[in-house]
C-alpha cells in the first residue's frame, strides 16, 4: 500500500543512493516534485489511506448503503431534509460543524431524537485547517463534543476531515482523541451541481454493496435531489442502513 511512511523510506534510499553516485543537484530538484505530488495526493484522496486508516465503505456483498450528510445543522435545508428522512423510514449521518450548533440546538436534538447519528465534522471547519497544528485541531474536536453532549447527551466518536484532508497532524488529533476517522467511497460534488440531475448523475453509476455517500444538507440541489436519490437505491435493490451499522463501529464513546 503507498503510504506516507513507504513513500518517505523510499526517498531516503533513493537520496542515499544519489548522493553516493554524486548525482548532480538538478536531480534532487526533479527528485523532490513527484514526492510533493504524492503528498498532496495522499493528503486531498481520503480513501487512500496514505496518512492514516479511514473507514470509507464496508465490506460487503450484501445490497446495502450508508447517506451522510456534512456541514449541518442549518435551518436553511437541514429541516427539510429531515422530513424527508423521516418520511421514507430512512437513516443517515449528519457530520455537524461546531460552530453551527449553537441557536440549533432543537434541530439537533431532533436529529439525534430520529434516529440518525450525529459526528464530528470539527467546530470551525476553517479553510486552513489542515494547517493547524495537532493541538490545536484536538482542541476544536473535543469542542464539538462537548457542545453536542450538552445538547443530547452523547459524545460523537465519528470524525470526518474537513474537506477530506487528512496529513500527519490530523492522525495526531485522531489518534490523541480516540476518533474513528469517517471518509466515503461516493462523493457527491453536490457543492458544485447545478442542478439535481447532476447529483444523481454523479451517484448512480457509482453505487455498490457497501457504500457511503457523502452529501451536504447544507445544499438546496442536495434536497432537490435526495428523494429521487432514495427512490432510485431502493428501485435496485438496496437498503440504507445507518453508517455506524454498515460500517459496524461505535457512533458514541
Amino acid at each position: 500500500m503507498l503510504t506516507h511512511r513507504n513513500v518517505n523510506i523510499a526517498l531516503f534510499v533513493i537520496l542515499a543512493v544519489l548522493l553516493l553516485v554524486h548525482a548532480p543537484w538538478w536531480v534532487f530538484v526533479l527528485l523532490s516534485l513527484p514526492y510533493v505530488g504524492v503528498i498532496a495526493w495522499g493528503a486531498c484522496t481520503i480513501q487512500s489511506e496514505f496518512f492514516m486508516p479511514v473507514v470509507c465503505s464496508a465490506d460487503t456483498k450484501e445490497k446495502i448503503v450508508a447517506i451522510t450528510f456534512d456541514d449541518g445543522p442549518q435551518l436553511k435545508h437541514t429541516p427539510q431534509i429531515l422530513d424527508i428522512l423521516k418520511q421514507q423510514a430512512v437513516p443517515a449521518a449528519f457530520f455537524c460543524i461546531g460552530r453551527n450548533i449553537p441557536d440549533n440546538e432543537e434541530l439537533l436534538q431532533r436529529i439525534d431524537e430520529e434516529g440518525h447519528v450525529v459526528g464530528n465534522h470539527s467546530y470551525s471547519h476553517h479553510f486552513w485547517f489542515d494547517m493547524f497544528g495537532a493541538k490545536q485541531m484536538l482542541a476544536e474536536l473535543k469542542s464539538v463534543d462537548d457542545t453536542v453532549e450538552n445538547v443530547i447527551g452523547k459524545r460523537p466518536r465519528l470524525f470526518r476531515p474537513p474537506y477530506g484532508v487528512t496529513n500527519p497532524n490530523v492522525r495526531r488529533a485522531v489518534q490523541r482523541g480516540k476518533y474513528i476517522p469517517v471518509g466515503w467511497n461516493i462523493r457527491s460534488l453536490d457543492t458544485v451541481a447545478k442542478q439535481p440531475e447532476d447529483v444523481m448523475n454523479r451517484i448512480t453509476p457509482l453505487i455498490k454493496p457497501g457504500a457511503v455517500i457523502l452529501l451536504h444538507d447544507s445544499m438546496e440541489v442536495t434536497l432537490q435531489a435526495l428523494p429521487a436519490l432514495i427512490a432510485y437505491i431502493r428501485k435496485e435493490g438496496y437498503r440504507i442502513e445507518r453508517i455506524d451499522k454498515l460500517l459496524n463501529i461505535p457512533a458514541y464513546a
